[in-house]
């Protein structure tokens, strides 16, 4: 299938970016087009206009800030896997990224456009939600920030105003006493996941956070988990435990077998 006719536009800079949404005219946002562009071509989506915002300096950015690790919207999964955030929590963001997919859809595809496309067995909106990330919204109007786990209200729905943009992502910075795990389900390298989990944990700091896609919903927390995790209490952790915590944690889904298979990997190397 063909997209229906829209208009393109490239704007020059953020703040032509934010004037164009906040005329009020059927704008969908492009970054790498990964999501986006079949689900122009398959016709679930029929925006008047596509605002390309690949090129806009202001979302291309990426580093340390004092306490706080803030990566720009439009950064590509390519950049992260060749190690702009090489240093954040050992590695962790580098060894997600490298697993998305293939190179040529890591060279195009952005962090900020997957959270945008909030698909709920998708690498980043797991991964990040484990690392405490939350991201910054822009307007004509001003900006506001939002953890993560509110972003997204439902599987391809996020909260987003019609005329803000996911502008960047930022995470506290984690010590170097850092541990993680992440553990995701597929037939095959390089195809959707049947189910992620991963984990972040920092003791000094006394975080810790387990997320898991794939049970159902959007990503979700496991709170109790990491704490008693935390407290090393999770040794012989095994597929039964793992279904009663995602159970016990509100999972919506019929099926929670992959889940918990992730979820029992991920413990048992952290145990």
């Amino acid at each position: 299938m063909k997209p229906c006719a829209f208009d393109y536009v490239r704007p020059a800079d953020l703040a032509s970016a934010l004037d164009t949404l906040s005329a009020g005219a059927d704008v969908r946002p492009m970054a790498g087009g990964q999501s986006l562009v079949p689900v122009l071509s398959m016709r679930l989506a029929r925006p008047a206009r596509v605002m390309d915002v690949s090129r806009l300096r202001e979302l291309q950015a990426g580093g340390r800030q004092g306490d706080v690790l803030e990566l720009g919207a439009a950064v590509t999964h390519a950049r992260i896997e060749d190690g702009i955030a090489a240093s954040f929590a050992q590695g962790y963001l580098t060894h997600v990224a490298g697993g998305i997919a293939y190179r040529a859809v890591r060279n195009r595809g952005t962090v900020g456009g997957s959270l945008a496309h909030a698909d709920p067995i998708a690498d980043w909106p797991v991964a990040l939600l484990a690392a405490g990330a939350s991201v910054v919204a822009a307007s004509a109007a001003g900006r506001r920030e939002l953890p993560l786990e509110t972003f997204a209200d439902g599987p391809f729905s996020h909260t987003l105003r019609e005329d803000e943009l996911l502008v960047s992502i930022r995470l506290p910075w984690r010590s170097e006493a850092t541990r993680w795990a992440y553990a995701k389900l597929a037939r095959k390298a390089g195809e959707f996941a049947q189910a992620i989990a991963a984990i972040v944990i920092d003791r000094p700091a006394g975080y810790a956070r387990v997320a898991v896609a794939g049970a159902g919903g959007t990503p979700m927390l496991l709170p109790a988990l990491a704490e008693r995790l935390l407290r090393g209490e999770l040794r012989g952790f095994d597929l039964a435990q793992a279904g009663q915590a995602l159970r016990g944690g509100g999972a919506q889904a019929d099926d929670l077998h992959a889940a918990a298979v992730a979820l029992r990997r991920t413990v048992q190397e952290l145990s």
